[in-house]
């Protein structure tokens, strides 16, 4: 192996592992809009808005406390859980309960959410942008591997490679939980039916209560995953709401196995997009791929809606 060719691989290998990386946070992303999604049949636009609240908790429980990003999850989950649910029990749910009122009324609704979020943190916080400084932000764990005679090097972000191992915990955590628990399979039977479920005894409006609650908080948790590697100020929801409509789409409504594939599609599609075609167009590569499933794979990559 030549060392031009060794430097190809080194760098092909970094891309993948950044785009898995990135895909991971991404999918706990999408999850939660995926579970709001697959129970309640709309389509949360307040999603990014909630992970931005997750990420100022973090930020204040880090400079006014000293605690860890990563054990801040312990205070953001809980918080971002009881938010979630105030806001579909009051505000979401007398709107979706109003026959009068057409379903595309109750996504304007979470629009208006999300803008009242970012304006109140706007208000209490400025626009200012602001930053979780932990001590190992900036530190690499580097593995050397031997091929054809060429040391090939790939480093991993600890900051990344600690919210993926986190994330796949979360994610692995709801699996379990609407599988093997009395109230996950009460959240599914809503999910694909809520009449018959209704009929079945279960309380599907406390269902969707608790669901919007479990998508708030894995949202949430997700914010303080990326609190020490993103800059936060009030705005930031937006882009991130965008990238869960994408992944949930690519994973087909509410699917939750789905929404975990599409957040690594997602992460690798920018992160291949960024080095071998452009940084400008990083975005741009997630739509495109939204774009392509659309035309050709409408129920997503898994070819089924929710599971």
């Amino acid at each position: 192996m030549t060392p031009q060719v060794a430097g190809q691989l080194e760098l092909l290998g970094q891309v993948l592992i950044s785009g898995v990386l990135l895909g991971g946070l991404y999918a706990l992303i999408g999850l939660g809009m995926s579970l709001i999604m697959g129970v309640m049949k709309i389509i949360n636009l307040a999603h990014g808005e909630l992970m931005m609240v997750g990420m100022y908790v973090t930020f204040w429980a880090f400079t006014l406390g000293k605690i860890d990003p990563y054990v801040s999850l312990l205070i953001v989950i809980p918080i971002l859980f009881v938010l979630g649910a105030m806001l579909q029990k009051w505000l979401i749910a007398p709107v979706m309960e109003a026959e009068s009122i057409l379903p595309e009324n109750q996504v304007l609704l979470t629009v208006g959410i999300g803008l009242v979020l970012s304006n109140l943190a706007l208000l209490a916080f400025t626009a200012d942008y602001r930053s979780v400084p932990v001590s190992y932000a900036s530190k690499t764990i580097y593995w050397d591997l031997k091929a054809g005679g060429q040391t090939i090097s790939l480093s991993f972000s600890f900051p990344m490679l600690v919210a993926f191992g986190i994330a796949i915990v979360l994610g692995a955590a709801l699996f379990l939980f609407l599988g093997y628990t009395d109230l996950g399979r009460m959240i599914r039977a809503t999910s694909q039916d809520t009449r018959a479920a209704a009929l079945m005894g279960i309380n599907t409006k406390r269902i969707t209560y608790i669901t919007f609650g479990l998508g708030s908080a894995l949202v949430g948790a997700a914010g303080a995953l990326l609190a020490p590697v993103y800059y936060l100020f009030p705005q930031i929801g937006g882009p991130f709401t965008l990238k869960a409509f994408i992944i949930t789409v690519l994973g087909g409504m509410g699917n939750i196995p789905g929404a975990v594939l599409g957040g690594v599609v997602l992460g690798l599609a920018e992160s291949l997009g960024s080095v071998y075609i452009s940084l400008g167009y990083k975005d741009a590569f997630g739509f495109i791929i939204f774009v392509l499933v659309l035309i050709f794979l409408p129920k997503g990559l898994l070819g089924k809606g929710r599971a």
